[in-house]
């Protein structure tokens, strides 16, 4: 007999028609994110000198590229998922490398066996995003959790970026900070804020459910600016298909 697949990896049967929507919806989506990241972290690294009046616009740009990049992680993690573009791995692989890679020169191939991990063990001992010992101190987890995730590949990686952009294309180190580590950063705490630790972190109410994972009560455009949906996080294990921008929908469809 067949062994059972998880629960965690199971994919809503979907038809054809249903497909073909998900992809063009979920394709569209990734190349505007990509797109308008690419835009601005260009612009704001190379082409926006830091004097005068131009000082005004670090504060939202910083903000937004933070935001886009974000939005980068999460187009990936639908890769993973293979919710992208259903039942076109090709295309999923495609613009999950390319996503990681302008997030934080992470590579997919090696995500994806964690991010499995998290859904198969989640909130134990063999859940990569989890910290047994502090599942409920923020900071403690949070530096476990990059630890994991950010080795010696991803810095060498993003070193080779940094001193590329610097002595051969000649950014200024001052821009290069101000628009690419510090939204990198930013990204990060948010993304395991909204996305890990609020959804998984240990309180005095038990969890629901054996997927250890809570959602979020923001509404939809607080729920898309805090972490891309993401923050509805016990929909996201309970239909791990869902791709990010349906999962308020799912969320009103499992409330029912």
């Amino acid at each position: 007999m067949a062994r059972r697949r998880p629960r965690a990896y199971m994919h809503v049967m979907l038809s054809e028609a249903q497909k073909r929507r998900q992809t063009r919806i979920g394709l569209t989506l990734a190349v505007g994110i990509i797109a308008a990241f690419v835009a601005l972290h260009v612009w704001s690294v190379f082409f926006l000198p830091l004097e005068g009046w131009r000082w005004a616009l670090a504060v939202p740009l910083v903000a937004v590229l933070s935001w886009l990049s974000v939005g980068l992680f999460i187009v990936a993690h639908d890769a993973m998922h293979g919710s992208l573009a259903p039942g076109r791995p090709g295309v999923n692989l495609l613009f999950g490398r390319l996503t990681l890679l302008l997030y934080a020169g992470f590579w997919m191939d090696r995500l994806r066996p964690k991010h499995f991990d998290h859904h198969k063990h989640v909130g134990s001992e063999g859940d990569p995003d989890f910290a047994v010992d502090h599942p409920t101190r923020f900071w403690p987890w949070y530096h476990q959790f990059m630890v994991r995730y950010f080795g010696l590949r991803e810095f060498l990686v993003l070193s080779a970026i940094v001193w590329t952009y610097v002595l051969l294309l000649g950014a200024p180190i001052g821009n290069l900070l101000l628009f690419w580590a510090v939204p990198a950063i930013l990204s990060s705490l948010q993304l395991f804020y909204f996305g890990t630790y609020l959804p998984h972190r240990h309180e005095d109410a038990p969890f629901a459910d054996e997927h250890k994972a809570r959602s979020n009560d923001y509404g939809v455009v607080a729920s898309l600016l805090t972490c891309f949906h993401f923050g509805y996080h016990r929909e996201h294990h309970l239909s791990p298909g869902t791709p990010w921008w349906a999962l308020p929908a799912k969320r009103r469809e499992l409330s029912l």
